[in-house]
């Protein structure tokens, strides 16, 4: 506590520390028809190439949009530039809506979902075909659950006040280890963003129909749920991977992390050899190794650095370190008509302000397991009265809430002091509500929203009923941070820069693919 204390009022001396941390938000939702199915329409013309725009472009599929904002310092402008893009690309989506919940529904087979498609060009066949490999792999209904991406970053005033002064390599060394050891204590704590922020305790029978599951579901007509389910979606059901589950990647330094990394990109795997490459001339997966691409792999949290041209994201932290990271565990908040809140923004700069600056030991393979479960209690029971978790390995036992008080006393010490830097109590009010969360877990967003499929009868009422009303609020909402016209030179600037892309192909995509993977040689 006193080291946590002492660090915090470093940092706290300088108000900018806390005032230029850089935030932003990757949004995935689908677009649906008003007959309650997925769209088979391709990627709305008026809203420009998905290959291309900076704003608005494609996930998985050519129905599951993905909503970008760009870095930003200040809380409320980040949310006005996602309520801005949703604006705008609703107003071109025709009597189409936007799923408002994590887990897909009125989806029965992989072939209702059409592969995202970016162009002719090479690197947009090469992002089809990624995708092609992860249909191959996984199947299409797992690759459509969306979520809420948030990108974080410290200031540089943050890391002055922490490390003093330092050469350019050390500081590159001391930022590097201090995100690292955000990471660990990430997993060591982050089952709080499942508990308050978990948005998938129901889902449709659709979803798993075929599929095995240990889960003792209960039923409503046609949908499942577990009574004190926080997070479907982080389950073994949602977004996992199988074939990922003995990758010991460590989480001690960028140059484990990135050799471990490494080395799942080039380790062959004789189940998806078993796909092939090829399919005629079809290209359908980019390679048969554990992970065709980095970004297969599937972490609740990524380290991550803006790439240049060409490169990958691995060499990228092996020439500059870490430069963000990417919390990839929030749910869709079906209460918020751009899929997240103001409080969801304001807890995770608390929570992560807290992870870097208190202690965080190196973390082994069997300490990792131990926090899993942890996790794993969370989102499958995480609203049960009295559920106790491990305090590391040792056997000893906390509930959940005894847990959570624990952290809320740091938080409260944060909320102080960033709210002493803005001149208002904006995250000690944060702090408050998600406190009565903590006595209360129905108050959480899984407890909330399991009562109202409940009442409602089914998890399909209540996303068509919440998708009416945030269409609506889309619709008539005016724009806050962007204009139209800004917007709408992005659409022209995209489809330009998608034109000169194709243009300037000099490869066939079977020259490209080999040149693209010449470094697994």
């Amino acid at each position: 506590m006193t080291e946590f204390i002492n660090r915090l009022q470093k940092v706290a001396s300088n108000p900018n520390a806390f005032k230029k941390t850089g935030r932003g938000i990757e949004r995935e939702t689908l677009r649906f028809t008003p007959g309650a199915s997925l769209s088979t329409k391709p990627h709305p013309e008026g809203v420009g190439s998905a290959l291309t725009h900076k704003y608005i472009t494609t996930d998985f599929a050519e129905s599951l949009l993905e909503f970008i904002t760009p870095v930003s310092n200040d809380v409320d402008t980040v949310l006005k530039q996602l309520e801005d893009v949703h604006h705008y690309t609703v107003s071109h989506m025709g009597d189409e809506k936007l799923w408002p919940l994590s887990m897909p529904c009125f989806v029965t087979h992989d072939d209702d979902i059409t592969l995202a498609q970016y162009g002719e060009s090479n690197v947009g066949k090469l992002k089809t075909t990624y995708r092609e490999g992860l249909k191959r792999r996984y199947g299409s209904v797992m690759q459509v659950i969306s979520g809420v991406h948030f990108n974080f970053s410290f200031s540089t005033e943050f890391w002055d006040e922490l490390f003093g002064e330092q050469s350019e390599d050390q500081r590159k060394e001391s930022v590097s280890d201090a995100y690292f050891a955000l990471i660990r204590n990430y997993y060591r704590f982050g089952w709080l963003i499942p508990y308050f922020f978990g948005a998938s305790p129901a889902l449709c029978s659709s979803f798993i129909q075929g599929r095995e599951t240990s889960m003792d579901f209960e039923s409503l007509g046609k949908t499942y749920y577990l009574p004190y389910a926080t997070s479907l979606r982080l389950s073994d059901l949602g977004y996992t991977n199988d074939a990922q589950s003995n990758l010991k990647i460590s989480l001690n330094s960028v140059n484990e992390y990135v050799d471990g990394l490494n080395k799942a990109i080039r380790t062959p795997s004789e189940e998806f050899a078993k796909i092939g490459l090829k399919e005629g001339d079809k290209h359908i997966q980019l390679n048969s190794n554990v992970l065709q691409i980095e970004n297969e792999l599937y972490a609740p949290i990524r380290p991550k650095r803006v790439t240049k041209s060409g490169e990958r994201p691995s060499e990228a932290l092996e020439r500059g370190g870490v430069e963000y990271i990417e919390v990839r565990s929030l749910d869709v908040n079906p209460y918020s008509p751009i899929g997240v809140n103001e409080d969801q923004v304001r807890f995770l700069d608390m929570f992560l302000t807290w992870t870097v600056l208190s202690d965080s030991a190196p973390m082994n393979d069997s300490e990792m397991a131990c926090w899993k479960d942890n996790w794993n209690k969370i989102i499958e029971k995480g609203r049960k009265p009295g559920l106790e978790l491990k305090i590391g390995c040792q056997g000893e036992r906390l509930t959940q809430k005894a847990w959570a008080e624990r952290v809320f006393e740091d938080l409260l010490v944060i909320a102080k002091e960033m709210d002493r830097v803005n001149g208002d109590d904006a995250y000690q009010q944060t702090h408050k509500r998600l406190s009565a969360m903590i006595d209360d877990p129905e108050l959480t967003i899984s407890g909330r929203l399991l009562a109202e499929t409940k009442a409602a009868g089914g998890i399909g009422v209540i996303g068509c009923k919440l998708a009416v009303e945030h269409r609506e609020t889309h619709l008539a909402h005016q724009y806050r941070f962007y204009t139209k016209q800004e917007l709408d030179t992005e659409v022209e600037r995209s489809v330009q820069a998608q034109k000169e892309i194709e243009a300037n192909d000099k490869l066939s995509f079977s020259e490209y693919l080999e040149e693209y993977f010449s470094y697994l040689k």
